[in-house]
């Protein structure tokens, strides 16, 4: 309800600003009618015009814009609140279930393995949080080694593969020739490992029942290491592969609609990326087709 409010909102500035611009197209061209022989009220009657015209698009966009961020901020909101809400009703159930029965040790074992599953989800949501507040922030992860990317890659891809419990077919690896020279990039190991790991994470989420994820990285010359992580999933539009790289922004799809997530995955990994001077952006043929996710990073020779 507060969505379509929101919209029917924003319908309702655009069409007033349109309004607005018509009223004073009408009014200064009825002016200019009838003082077409002063010139000097015509030439400050144009500037004026324009300035008026300039004044209600700005007011327009900015009336839009803040709407459309405040309608992202509540789904953000509810997406949270939905991934803290929900392990912690998990982990409340199993808990009270321990307390009042004698369980066999196996069903014991196995309640442990879930609430620690939902532990480690909680501190994922939490962790997603931080990470995105502290993005904006440039001083911050000044502290730069020389990081093994192959390395970072693999451990990262294992990680996944753990976290949702995948078999080894399930990701792919394959990386191009290095040259000989070991593929480093000088930054931060664990932001490095929160980019990565999110983009891997990503592609899992969105491949739909049947996860078959392609890595690779290639070293296109001594100064750049690509990584390209593919899915064969839902693939998104044109128009959001722009989009999706934007805080609390998620892809608005029926299909999508079971998967969880806060919306701020991808916007860390492109400020993770640009924070270490390289960039990622994202191609898709179209829903149903799959998306490739692609990160570029300076290479050093180390």
């Amino acid at each position: 309800m507060r969505i379509t409010s929101r919209r029917g909102t924003i319908v309702f500035f655009v069409c007033l600003g349109i309004g607005l611009v018509a009223l004073a197209v009408a009014l200064n061209v009825g002016w200019i009618i009838l003082n077409w022989r002063l010139r000097v009220l015509l030439f400050f009657g144009i500037i004026f015009f324009a300035l008026i015209i300039a004044g209600i698009v700005v007011n327009t966009s900015f009336l839009v814009r803040e709407l459309r961020r405040s309608e992202q901020h509540d789904s953000f909101i509810n997406a949270v609140t939905h991934e803290l809400k929900t392990p912690v009703a998990s982990i409340r159930l199993h808990l009270e279930t321990l307390q009042r029965r004698d369980l066999p040790e196996l069903q014991r074992q196995e309640f442990y393995r879930v609430m620690l599953s939902d532990t480690d989800r909680l501190m994922q949501t939490v962790e997603q949080v931080l990470r995105a507040g502290q993005a904006g922030d440039k001083k911050a992860g000044r502290e730069k080694t020389a990081v093994d990317f192959r390395q970072l890659v693999r451990d990262c891809m294992e990680a996944a593969r753990t976290r949702h419990h995948l078999p080894l077919e399930a990701l792919h690896y394959e990386e191009s020739p290095a040259n000989g020279k070991l593929p480093r990039v000088l930054g931060s190991d664990e932001d490095l490992r929160t980019a990565v790991f999110n983009v891997l994470d990503n592609a899992i989420k969105y491949s739909g029942d049947r996860v078959d994820v392609h890595v690779r990285l290639d070293f296109p010359d001594e100064k750049r290491i690509v990584l390209s992580v593919q899915d064969h999933g839902v693939g998104i539009s044109p128009d959001d592969t722009k989009r999706i790289f934007k805080r609390f922004y998620r892809v608005n799809h029926r299909s999508l609609a079971h998967v969880k997530g806060t919306g701020l995955g991808l916007f860390i990994v492109k400020s993770i990326a640009q924070k270490h001077g390289g960039d990622v952006f994202a191609e898709s043929a179209g829903e149903g087709q799959g998306t490739t996710i692609t990160m570029e990073l300076p290479r050093v020779n180390a």
